[in-house]
């Protein structure tokens, strides 16, 4: 929810990543953005107020004071934003908890790092980049790979998706954001287990 009275300081900084505009509201690289539109929704706050090149709100997760933020520098730029705001707010890598998509996890699952390295995220690259640190919590939406070899990824990544992958990416993007809250209250390896947990079961479902 967002905060009244008398504010801790600030702990963390939550960051979607995403594209601004209209159009690309519902495609796969969108998928830190609705993410984020969920966790919204769960605790009361809304990222309205334009600040450090992003979307943002002062919010409390738990009980945990939380910058919100939606970039809005466009994916390639991403870190630019993150990182002005935690060197503001003095905050460190290891509590920037980025959401995020990731062509190589399969549609609707959800993994989650402590590090490492950003892989072929341009989003990722750039927020290593700019934090100057491999060494922050990432939550992975799998949005799935190239439907066909010859599709271009970028073509792939700013698709729409279709109805029932909103319905698949939904109930994900809540497991996310479960795997957010875990971050936050310090429990980072649990978190990581219950996604391999639903992995696990969904797999066998299919099966």
């Amino acid at each position: 929810m967002a905060f009244f009275g008398k504010k801790p300081p600030m702990e963390f900084i939550v960051a979607g990543l995403g594209n601004p505009g209209r159009e690309y509201e519902l495609t796969r690289h969108n998928a830190g953005f609705l993410t984020l539109d969920i966790l919204a929704n769960r605790h009361g706050f809304k990222t309205d107020r334009l600040k450090y090149h992003a979307l943002v709100c002062d919010a409390m997760i738990g009980a945990h004071r939380c910058l919100i933020m939606r970039p809005q520098t466009y994916m390639n730029l991403s870190g630019d934003a993150i990182a002005e705001a935690a060197a503001f707010y003095k905050i460190p890598p290891e509590k920037c908890v980025v959401i995020f998509d990731d062509v190589d996890i399969p549609l609707g699952d959800v993994r989650v790092k402590r590090n490492g390295s950003a892989g072929t995220h341009n989003g990722i690259k750039s927020v290593v980049s700019r934090l100057g640190s491999q060494n922050f919590p990432r939550v992975k939406i799998g949005v799935g790979g190239k439907r066909h070899p010859d599709e271009d990824l970028k073509d792939h990544v700013l698709a729409k998706l279709t109805k029932q992958e909103q319905d698949t990416l939904r109930k994900s993007m809540e497991t996310a954001c479960d795997a957010v809250e875990r971050i936050l209250d310090g429990r980072i390896d649990l978190a990581m287990q219950d996604c391999q947990i639903i992995s696990k079961k969904k797999k066998e479902e299919t099966v």
